[in-house]
């Protein structure tokens, strides 16, 4: 049987997740949305590319949860963007609302289902998913390092003229604007960032880090990034399906790693088919571990305005 992902929203972002993920061609997949027709249409549309790039998965939208039935992974992406001068942070009790029906709903359809969370604010979204669909931590996987860290990658990479593929960053914590990129730990070749640039352009290439999302949302005005994101989901998709054992930086349920309980935190994640399969621990300097508990408080205290 083949494998079978549910994307609940089917705007820009949930639209383009199925795009990356049908051109990987290793899962059905189904999108839902409130709007009617809007996810029917967009399933059908890309359902009729499939055959001009050779790719052979079902696509189907719908409004009805019914059609997410025994998912394999369930990605949530549904929620109300940021608008340029918004923090994600701003987003809590709406997108809270939103992320706790598609919990509600999918938990019935797949009780044995992996959740990918994409909705901001992120980690607390993906401790509010764990919650209430009261499943196993290492189930709720929410993305947010693997996003950012591409997005550093390529910000190195359009300094130093390197290939991306050279570049290996590290942006770990909540994902938010205390995100910490680790620029000890982030290397080219193995050269670590701190020996490849100026002091002040890494730190640029931080602040722009931090600030990645709100860039494009102050760009676009209308909307926020949507193709890094994606692609970023499909990747880890890909990860859980194939039991690839791959690690990459994403939220995860800490239960004493760093220091921290409790919490859905950025760190150093191994993915496979059950899902959170490892979590590593880098040892961090003074000013890191400083950094982490920085952020780790932002997300503990929109995690209690929830009264979970």
């Amino acid at each position: 049987m083949k494998n079978k992902v549910s994307i609940i929203g089917a705007g820009m972002t949930g639209s383009t997740t199925a795009h990356w993920l049908a051109e990987r061609e290793f899962a059905d997949l189904v999108l839902i949305d409130i709007v009617d027709g809007m996810p029917q249409g967009k399933a059908l549309d890309l359902q009729e590319a499939l055959p001009i790039i050779g790719k052979d998965v079902s696509v189907i939208g719908s409004n009805d949860y019914e059609a997410t039935a025994n998912s394999d992974i369930v990605i949530i992406t549904a929620g109300l963007p940021r608008k340029p001068g918004m923090s994600r942070d701003d987003l809590l009790f709406a997108n809270a609302d939103i992320v706790r029906k598609a919990v509600e709903e999918t938990i019935r359809h797949s009780p044995e289902a992996i959740y990918i969370i994409l909705t901001n604010p992120l980690d607390v979204m993906a401790f509010l998913a764990m919650k209430v669909a009261q499943i196993e931590p290492y189930r709720v996987i929410g993305q947010a390092g693997v996003l950012d860290s591409a997005r550093m990658r390529a910000f190195v990479a359009m300094e130093l003229g390197i290939s991306v593929e050279n570049i290996h960053c590290y942006v770990l914590g909540g994902h938010g604007d205390n995100m910490i990129p680790l620029t000890r730990t982030s290397n080219i070749a193995g050269i670590s960032l701190d020996q490849t640039m100026p002091p002040e352009k890494l730190a640029a290439i931080v602040e722009r880090t931090r600030k990645g999302g709100g860039e494009i949302v102050s760009l676009l005005k209308t909307g926020s990034a949507y193709y890094a994101p994606a692609a970023a989901v499909a990747q880890m998709a890909e990860a859980i399906l194939k039991d690839k054992h791959l690690i990459v930086p994403a939220a995860a349920y800490l239960q004493g790693e760093y220091g921290l309980n409790d919490i859905f935190f950025g760190v150093p994640t191994q993915l496979g088919r059950k899902g959170v399969e490892r979590i590593f621990e880098y040892e961090l300097d003074e000013e890191e571990m400083a950094a982490f508990q920085r952020s780790a408080k932002d997300v503990t205290d929109n995690i209690a305005k929830l009264e979970l």
